[in-house]
């Protein structure tokens, strides 16, 4: 049974920092560092020009010494909030009320609480006490993409269903000034934070993407390449060089699932803007053109890596030059592991 997913709704906190801040606050904390030089012309390089974070750059939230208890109730409190927000702008863009969704699917990684997202927006939002729940808590990056394929299944299984899909990251909480790695630095300056919420549905309610088929995929003993590590400090996000060949190491395998189904020449895409190295591996390897990825370009431009959330604020973009009807493309988005998780969907006008 085909998915239907409705335009998302994508919101920021109001504090919007540039790359040059990120570089003056760096150079501020660590003037010694050996590396200076270098981390502050890689920084440069994400391709990231601004990025919202809930909290101003100085503040004790971000590069302040707030231990991991603090870190994390706040934030929990910007994440839970700001995905109210979204929710709710969902519901209402979609003329649903909170009674008519069947099934609320959530991720929400960079915050660690019991009960979670899904128990908190269905008492927030006031839906049902029956509705379905699927709580991601520890994909990352590809939270939007497994979130929509997990309601996919939904509907799929259970004719009618309407399910509501929330991502909200508080990215910003891994910003610490005790990491001075260069891959540490890079990260300060690549994630932003955001929430986003759609609709998916078996009956259209918008103009928009139609899922197709869906597939998931772990890159063989790529454990080591990204992953997550909470100490005394907060949580971190670390990598090794290894994670760069990442994308490249998993793209036979993308390719081969594409072939299988007719999509690896989409006429348009939805590519997670997780940084260059992951935007220039899928270009080269899907053999995409610089216009087909301008949403995941300009995404990455605007509001930087946005973990989950990204690959629906690239759909959103997309519904601002929509594919003509009929025109097939292609949804990726990539996670710590090595993940991946893959939609190939038709336009319907």
């Amino acid at each position: 049974m085909p998915a239907h997913v409705t335009r998302p709704t994508v919101d920021h906190p109001d504090n919007w920092v540039t790359t040059d801040d990120i570089c003056d606050n760096i150079t501020q904390h660590h003037p010694d560092h050996p590396k200076l030089g270098t981390v502050l012309r890689v920084v440069r390089n994400t391709g990231v020009q601004r990025r919202a974070l809930h909290h101003p750059l100085d503040s004790d939230q971000i590069s302040g010494n707030l231990g991991v208890a603090d870190r994390n109730q706040q934030a929990w409190l910007d994440a839970s909030t700001l995905a109210e927000t979204v929710a709710k702008r969902a519901l209402e863009d979609a003329g649903l009320q909170p009674r008519d969704i069947t099934a609320i699917v959530t991720s929400n990684t960079t915050s660690w609480a019991c009960p979670g997202l899904d128990v908190h927006l269905v008492e927030q939002l006031g839906l049902r006490p029956d509705v379905r729940r699927i709580a991601l808590a520890t994909v990352g990056c590809i939270g939007g993409a497994q979130a929509l394929t997990r309601a996919a299944d939904l509907v799929t299984a259970r004719p009618g269903s309407r399910v509501l899909v929330v991502v909200s990251e508080a990215l910003s909480t891994i910003y610490h000034h005790g990491d001075t790695s260069i891959e540490s630095m890079i990260y300060k300056a690549l994630f932003g934070d955001s929430a986003a919420a759609c609709i998916v549905t078996a009956d259209q309610l918008q103009p928009g993407m139609r899922i197709d088929d869906t597939w998931e995929y772990l890159l063989p003993n790529s454990r080591d390449r990204y992953w997550g590590r909470i100490d005394e400090a907060g949580i971190h996000f670390d990598s090794t060089r290894a994670a760069t060949t990442a994308p490249t190491d998993a793209m036979p395998a993308l390719v081969d699932w594409l072939k299988q189904r007719d999509a690896h020449e989409p006429d348009w895409t939805d590519i997670h803007a997780g940084g260059p190295v992951i935007l220039n591996a899928v270009q080269q390897g899907l053999g995409l053109t610089a216009v087909q990825l301008a949403h995941s370009w300009a995404s990455l431009a605007q509001v930087g890596n946005l973990g989950g959330a990204s690959v629906l604020d690239v759909l959103r973009r997309t519904h601002d030059t929509p594919p003509a009807a009929g025109d097939r493309g292609v949804m990726l988005a990539y996670g710590p592991g090595f993940t991946i998780a893959a939609l190939t969907g038709t336009w319907i006008s």
